[in-house]
């Protein structure tokens, strides 16, 4: 079965005008995202380009950009047209001048950083921040309205999207995949959200496989197997997947606005069935596979090398341009290439037509407030921890486990919260053997997968999260905090070290969510529960009784 969309037989559903609107749109998120990475001024090139206008040190990626730019403009094209709830996430991160280009376009930029207005003046300082000193960041930081992934470490923002989308029925995570982050461990394994995602009470999670075809110097493996090959690998993950493929930007367009409406309509179809009819089949979630050239729309060749549809482009395409002959003006050439005279107004002012296709308010993207979740955290109702005291009547005499005791506790903290939904505990298959099993008794374990007669505490309604990968669990977790929720994590203590690393991006993005930013809303804390504490000497294991920290 090949499900590309075939724009000679099927309904294309932009016309000749929204095709070109559209398209311009994504032009002019591609023009401000290569300013960024070159200029420091000259930024609407009124006046022949200069080495003065460029900066000296040149950071940034731009072969997933124009990628990461196409896919957010059609996005808000459907967010527009059914009032729909959506919050993007970039697996490619590093492509942050786009998800700044357009958070710029749509409004919601300026309105958190009134110095970068909606005019020349602040198009010249938008470029000018990008990747310099006392700028921001070049990846999709949380300084990047309506971000809540900076995916600089590759591998989580499928977690992340799931566990943004537990308990938010309105809510679809538009995620997207970068080709290289695909061979991540914890992204492989991330695709087996599904089985755990209930469309009665959750939201959808939208996958979007971007393959532009390398990494920083190498071919990625998903963009070299064969067309049926990758199919068949994410049926088997259990989606339904259509593919998005080519380069010619007139085409694409109307493959892209197809593919997304069917997209749509199919998560709408799995939410009322499940929710007005009481569907009991795991659903087949749509997913898309976008197939374009790595550094669209940029130079195809550089001092006679590919460029464009390779991994040359991955970063900065070109730079030496004060020592290369030839690069100032391949840079203004391609610049040129989008036409910002048609894109902005004398006054650097994006034009109506085209500001007009941005979602308004709490709707844009960079505007929801599921990427600010304090916005929307409510605190737990919380029993008195004193009421749970192991009572000791005379010294010596008294048996109890602490983390059976913590059970009861977090049993009470579910029935508590059952009504806001707020709260769920993760963990890699040890609820039980940590002895938190009083939970069970109000809750279940997440599951939409296949049960069996013997099967127990297994509901398509639990709240208790478990897989067997620790990076999914904190990935689910960090996904739910960040849009306003709480929730714990346990697992032993001698492999949460393999989520070092996730938890560091983590406590970064929180210090600086605390410190520098004073848009962003607090959240809630993230929790462990650390078992199984071991001391280890000869070979003897000296204590392993479970502690709580």
């Amino acid at each position: 079965m090949n499900n590309t969309i075939n724009t000679d037989t099927a309904k294309q559903p932009l016309s000749s005008s929204e095709l070109a609107r559209i398209n311009a749109y994504w032009r002019a998120a591609n023009y401000l995202s290569v300013g960024q990475i070159y200029l420091l001024d000259n930024a609407l090139l009124k006046k022949p380009l200069t080495l003065e206008h460029v900066k000296t040190r040149l950071l940034g990626h731009w072969g997933t950009t124009p990628g990461l730019n196409f896919i957010y403009a059609h996005l808000n094209r459907v967010i527009r047209r059914d009032d729909l709830s959506v919050i993007y996430l970039a697996g490619p991160g590093h492509g942050g001048p786009g998800l700044v280009a357009n958070t710029y376009l749509e409004g919601t930029y300026s309105e958190f950083y009134p110095n970068i207005s909606q005019d020349a003046e602040g198009i010249k300082k938008l470029f000018k921040q990008f990747s310099f000193p006392g700028g921001i960041p070049s990846h999709v930081a949380p300084e990047t309205p309506g971000s809540i992934h900076e995916g600089g470490e590759l591998g989580y923002v499928l977690s992340h999207a799931y566990g943004a989308v537990l308990d938010n029925p309105d809510l679809i995570a538009a995620c997207v995949v970068g080709d290289g982050e695909a061979e991540t461990g914890p992204l492989a394994t991330a695709w087996h959200s599904n089985k755990f995602l209930d469309p009665a009470t959750d939201g959808a999670v939208l996958p979007i496989l971007h393959l532009n075809g390398y990494k920083i110097a190498n071919p990625t493996v998903l963009a070299r197997i064969s067309h049926d090959e990758l199919e068949k690998l994410f049926i088997g993950y259990g989606y339904q997947p259509y593919f998005v493929e080519g380069a010619d930007p007139d085409v694409m367009h109307q493959k892209m606005a197809a593919t997304l409406d069917m997209a749509v309509a199919e998560i709408k179809n799995i939410q009322e069935g499940a929710r007005l009819h009481g569907n009991q089949i795991r659903a087949r979630w749509p997913m898309i596979i976008l197939r374009s050239p790595k550094g669209w729309t940029g130079p195809k060749e550089v001092d006679g090398k590919k460029a464009e549809d390779y991994w040359r482009s991955h970063q900065v395409p070109f730079g030496n341009l004060a020592t290369a002959p030839g690069h100032l003006e391949l840079l203004e050439q391609w610049m040129k290439s989008y036409k910002p005279e048609e894109l902005f107004d004398d006054n650097g002012i994006l034009r109506e037509e085209l500001a007009a296709l941005a979602p308004e308010g709490e709707r844009r993207m960079g505007a929801i407030p599921h990427a600010n979740g304090g916005q929307l955290l409510k605190d737990l109702i919380m029993p008195d921890f004193r009421d749970y005291a192991l009572k000791v009547t005379q010294p010596g005499q008294s048996a109890g486990e602490a983390t059976r005791t913590m059970g009861k506790l977090l049993r009470d903290v579910m029935k508590l919260n059952a009504e806001a939904k707020n709260f769920r505990i993760f963990g890699p298959d040890e609820t039980a053997s940590n002895r938190l099993g009083a939970l069970f008794e109000v809750t279940n374990r997440a599951w939409q997968a296949q049960t069996l007669p013997e099967d127990d505490y297994l509901a398509k309604d639990g709240r208790v999260m478990e897989i067997l990968s620790e990076h999914t669990c904190q990935g689910w977790l960090e996904g739910y905090l960040l849009t306003g929720r709480h929730g714990l994590f346990s697992c032993y203590e001698a492999f949460i070290h393999i989520v070092d690393s996730m938890f560091n991006q983590h406590a970064k993005w929180l210090k600086v969510t605390s410190k520098e930013i004073p848009w962003r809303r607090p959240i809630a804390s993230l929790n462990y529960l650390l078992t199984s504490h071991v001391w280890s000497g000869s070979q003897r294991v000296l204590s392993s009784r479970p502690r709580v920290h």
